[in-house]
């Protein structure tokens, strides 16, 4: 705590008016608790970075700047030594160090509580919006986001570039990343609709009972997200037939409708039912089952 020389003008002046003195020193603490409080809206909010900065300037400011005036010059100004007793002192000892105290300052501080109470509000309003950075930057909830995706009935499958996925466009070992048409450009779309199409061979298969359906042409789609972290399934080991998540290595048996064999992952992926349109390319018979991803808090 800073200490002022006992000539300091400003020093004399708040022993004259110490009444004024704490009005100040309050008016500062107050904004430096809604500064505090405007950062903690602001981050929340994802304001932009000037108000965010300028917020919880003025709020660490003034917050100081109060706390150092009622050090400087509401306290009394020292070095005073005092021998330490084992025992509490009485009540007439503790009065006549109030009247020493008030005869050393000259000042008299009636409203010391409200200011150590304001002080306290505005530390503890600082260590709430502390945390606002951390809360703030987890992102958003999922919500529903990875329980339905933007697959539907009769969606057509299409490639990153936007170009219709047709049965003879893979020969049977073959891999593609599809999307439904429309999406294949969205951030939203690329995050959850993204699938892996394979063409495991030249004729109808079917992964599990069922699913007699699904796979037409020996086409079988999965979503890419990978049920232990969301990382994308991209790699085909056609000879063991399996998908790799090269996050962690988890290995789906796409013969068997991706069920993990090694790795982490918890689940299956979730298989996209197709059938081929009279034109002869891809389209799903509608969304995916079940939801996609990793499991998280929200899903039932």
């Amino acid at each position: 705590m800073p200490v002022a020389r006992l000539d300091d003008p400003h020093l004399k002046e708040a022993a004259r008016n110490p009444k004024r003195t704490e009005n100040i020193i309050a008016i500062c603490l107050v904004v430096g608790i809604l500064g505090l409080a405007g950062f903690g809206a602001a981050y929340w909010v994802n304001a932009a970075p000037w108000v965010i900065a300028g917020t919880i300037g003025v709020g660490l400011f003034f917050l100081g700047f109060g706390l150092t005036a009622w050090g400087k010059y509401l306290m009394p100004q020292g070095p005073f030594v005092e021998e330490r007793h084992p025992l509490a002192s009485t009540e007439s000892e503790r009065d006549a160090i109030s009247a020493a105290l008030v005869e050393r300052t000259g000042v008299v501080v009636k409203r010391r509580k409200m200011l150590g109470g304001l002080f306290a509000g505005g530390a503890g309003i600082f260590g709430i919006v502390a945390l606002f950075p951390l809360l703030r930057s987890l992102g958003p909830v999922p919500g529903n986001t990875l329980n339905v995706t933007n697959w539907k009935a009769g969606s057509l499958l299409v490639d990153s570039n936007g170009r219709p996925v047709h049965r003879d466009d893979l020969q049977p070992g073959g891999i593609l990343t599809v999307f439904p048409a429309g999406y294949e450009n969205s951030e939203e779309g690329q995050a959850i609709d993204q699938t892996v199409l394979i063409r495991y061979q030249d004729v109808s298969y079917t992964t599990q009972p069922g699913r007699e359906s699904w796979g037409p042409a020996g086409y079988l789609a999965f979503s890419k997200l990978c049920t232990h972290l969301g990382c994308p399934v991209g790699l085909y080991e056609q000879q063991l037939e399996l998908l790799v998540c090269p996050c962690h290595q988890s290995m789906f048996n796409v013969a068997d409708g991706c069920v993990p064999e090694f790795g982490p992952a918890p689940r299956p992926l979730p298989q996209l039912a197709l059938y081929i349109d009279s034109a002869g390319y891809l389209r799903a018979q509608g969304p995916y089952d079940q939801p996609v991803g990793p499991g998280f808090w929200e899903r039932s």
